[in-house]
């Protein structure tokens, strides 16, 4: 495939993640905590329940990128590099919701032993099952989905979360610092698809679906949540 092939998959890929992204958003914005977050009615208790079960998955992720890179076969060292650097850019960022956790009264001990919720469960079997196969390049759609959260949600987030509950930004660190940081993470996303791993066969499909499944994990996330 020659340079100017790739860059067409790379955008035939691109507008199909994007179809895929528009439903999660309508869907995401629908989850009854989100939901009472939009409409002005969220709450204290609230805010550490999403704290809560949210850590889970900030700690995986770091894990299931560094088995996916573990993965990724010689020939894409240059690809295995980028997942390494974006494990290792991640691996901490769970410090920071434990921080805003404890700034609005809630006990570290309590976030420190509790478990992932149903769809946290869910969404890291699938994803750690997945950066066990050979050349695993169909996580990039997981990074889409979730990178994105990051991106185009999670300051809006953050500042009505601040808003409604008269917080400081300190007390909100993890949200804008995500929304600030996960566009960085997303352009790279979009130079590791058109860096050649679209010539695996297949994979332009199994990018997409990868972030359809992970598209309804996340949501699953939201619906199950355990209280604070």
């Amino acid at each position: 495939m020659n340079g100017t092939a790739t860059s067409r998959a790379a955008q035939s890929v691109m507008r199909r993640l994007l179809m895929v992204w528009v439903d999660f958003e309508t869907s995401l914005d629908t989850a009854p905590l989100i939901d009472k977050l939009r409409r002005g009615k969220f709450r204290l208790d609230d805010y550490r329940t999403l704290l809560l079960n949210h850590r889970q998955q900030v700690i995986e992720g770091s894990r299931w990128i560094a088995r996916a890179a573990s993965s990724i076969t010689n020939e894409f060292a240059a690809q295995r590099s980028v997942f390494l650097q974006h494990a290792l850019t991640e691996h901490r960022d769970y410090t920071m919701l434990e921080a805003d956790f404890v700034s609005v009264g809630g006990d570290l001990s309590h976030m420190l032993s509790f478990e992932k919720n149903v769809g946290t469960e869910a969404l890291h079997a699938f994803m750690f099952q997945r950066a066990t196969e050979p050349n695993p390049f169909d996580l990039l759609g997981a990074m889409f989905i979730i990178e994105g959260v990051g991106n185009k949600k999670a300051a809006v987030w953050g500042r009505l979360i601040a808003e409604q509950l008269a917080l400081d930004e300190r007390q909100v660190s993890f949200l804008l610092y995500h929304g600030e940081n996960d566009a960085g993470h997303l352009a790279g996303f979009e130079e590791t698809l058109g860096s050649g791993i679209l010539e695996l066969p297949g994979m332009a499909d199994r990018i997409v679906k990868t972030s359809a499944v992970v598209a309804r994990l996340y949501r699953l996330q939201l619906e199950e949540l355990t209280p604070a």
